[in-house]
């Protein structure tokens, strides 16, 4: 069969790689791509007449959405009417990534496990809010921010100056709420579902901050590996008795329309794992150490959500540990500049993955077009093995005022 696959970053380029293993598949094609993608083409994935035009050209059987944006605005709806199956949830259910408030008040309805939080209507709240706190709490914007409308705080100082840019940047009337700051290590945990059932990927980990050490601003994530050594039967036991089952409850009781990827964001405190954020979409850059990770036909999983056999499928992995490191421009996530040449990329090991997030392909040249430009990812039979390995591989590929974390997988374990 031939699939569309939605996007343009890292992701997509793991969900391509991983999708053409399949024997089922035939063409695939990445809208709109990226200058490593093969058979990327230049379609505004918004444009759900220009995509629905192409697939008919190209005989397109399924859709798989990669970015959040898409669904927010309705795209599995539109779809949903046409006669391509399409792998992501309806509107309704991309809500509960789509606004922070529908999904802490989803959580608190269903009895998921989360942090105490509080709607923000004025400064005045906000700032008895934070003084409840002492400081100490978290402010999410309420919309789509690309992960990065998340501002974590250790003072009263801070927690102000994170108001002041949160309204700086989505306007006076932006709506956003305060959470209680939860101290504890974070893991991500990817489930597929066709709304009925539900199958989990190997736990994984992210690195969201642009500093070594956990440090500075918040960005759309540095660096991943999987899986995660603290990640024991008990504690995935707890994440699914006290996270997903109540989730999937709750997409079950409200209807949605959701043959597609449910993430959660767990920070594992002394008091068990908690639920920070729900995604409703692979992570990034998750997927790109998860699929290589995957044993298992990725396409297949998709097509039994659509004839309810997802239930029976058994999901496997490969053996040892898999480490993705984000080369970055200079500057991100700020102010970057584009358009440098990367050299290297025909140097990297036959064993590692290197997926392409902001490339273009100009003059016979690979091109920086964003702020995570790179994903580059190694495997080993022990962590260690794989940080060693893909830090050789980084070295490698080279463009100007390229920036990477240097502690990917380094995360020291605070609750023991």
């Amino acid at each position: 069969m031939n699939i569309v696959v939605i996007g343009s970053g890292g992701r997509e380029h793991a969900l391509c790689w991983k999708l053409k293993q399949s024997p089922l598949a035939d063409e695939i094609f990445a809208l709109p791509g990226n200058g490593g993608i093969p058979n990327s083409v230049d379609i505004d994935p918004f444009d759900f007449q220009a995509v629905e035009d192409f697939c008919k050209e190209n005989d397109i059987s399924l859709i798989v959405v990669g970015p959040e944006n898409p669904l927010a605005a309705g795209i599995t709806d539109y779809f949903t009417k046409k006669d391509i199956m399409i792998f992501g949830p309806d509107k309704a259910g991309a809500a509960l990534e789509g606004s922070k408030i529908f999904a802490k008040e989803f959580m608190l309805k269903y009895g998921v496990a989360t942090a105490g939080y509080h709607r923000i209507t004025s400064p005045g709240q906000a700032e008895e809010v934070i003084d409840k706190y002492n400081g100490s709490c978290v402010l999410k914007y309420d919309g789509l921010a690309a992960g990065k409308g998340v501002y974590v705080c250790c003072s009263k100082e801070e927690s102000s100056q994170a108001v002041n840019e949160l309204l700086g940047t989505y306007g006076d009337d932006a709506n956003y709420i305060i959470e209680e700051l939860l101290v504890g290590d974070e893991i991500s945990i990817i489930g597929i579902t066709d709304g009925k059932s539900i199958k989990l990927l190997s736990p994984s980990q992210d690195h969201k901050q642009l500093y070594e050490n956990d440090e500075g601003p918040n960005t759309g994530g540095m660096g991943a590996f999987t899986p995660v050594p603290f990640a024991n039967d008990k504690l995935l036991e707890s994440i699914d008795n006290d996270i997903v089952k109540p989730t999937l409850h709750g997409i079950i009781k409200e209807g949605y329309n959701f043959k597609g990827i449910v993430y959660f964001g767990i920070m594992v405190t002394k008091n068990g794992p908690k639920l920070l954020e729900y995604n409703v979409r692979f992570g990034d850059p998750e997927t790109e150490v998860l699929l290589p990770a995957l044993k298992s036909d990725l396409l297949e999983i998709f097509l039994s959500c659509f004839d309810n056999t997802l239930d029976q499928k058994k999901v496997e992995f490969n053996e040892g540990y898999f480490v993705d490191v984000v080369l970055a421009a200079g500057g991100y996530p700020r102010e970057y500049k584009k358009g440098d040449t990367i050299s290297g990329l025909d140097q990297v090991s036959e064993d590692t993955f290197v997926f392409h997030a902001g490339t273009i392909k100009k003059d016979g040249n690979i091109i920086t077009n964003g702020g995570r430009v790179l994903n580059v990812v190694s495997s080993g039979k022990s962590l260690d093995d794989a940080i060693s390995k893909v830090y050789s591989e980084c070295s490698k590929i080279s463009f100007d005022n390229c920036y990477i974390r240097k502690d990917i997988g380094r995360r020291e374990q605070i609750v023991k």
